[in-house]
């Protein structure tokens, strides 16, 4: 059973938890794959419980892969469209871009204080897409 696209809205780098939504779509049993369609945003599931986690991980990030305009990152050719974006394909080359969620009678079978993030890299507001399927 195919299960319909998420269209998830950022505004600049971050974590944004669309756990509810995959939830409301999850029918049935199966496994479901969650997909970005985009090379400069991820998927992650992470712990939602705690608020330090999610800036934790952003700032990590932030300092593992800093703006291109940074002198560490002097040796970034692909520059054109703006500080963030070569850093954001490196994040995204580091972490996933597709999940798999076992799904049992309708429910996640996602851990107690685990939720499901698109991951943000760029500075900008977009619109991300992710598909979904359940197999």
């Amino acid at each position: 059973m195919s299960l319909p696209m998420l269209t998830i809205s950022t505004n600049g780098p971050g974590l944004y938890e669309f756990t509810d939504q995959v939830r409301a779509l999850a029918k049935g049993s199966g496994l479901l794959t969650l997909f970005v369609r985009h090379t400069s945003a991820s998927l992650l599931i992470q712990e939602n419980a705690d608020p330090e986690v999610q800036a934790d991980l952003q700032a990590f990030f932030r300092r593992l892969v800093p703006p291109s305009d940074t002198p560490e990152m002097a040796y970034l050719t692909h520059t054109f469209e703006g500080p963030d974006d070569m850093p954001a394909h490196i994040k995204a080359a580091l972490l996933p871009t597709s999940l798999n969620i076992p799904v049992h009678n309708g429910r996640l079978a996602l851990g107690t204080w685990q939720g499901i993030y698109l991951f943000e890299h760029r500075s900008a507001p977009h619109r991300r897409e992710i598909m979904a399927h359940l197999g």
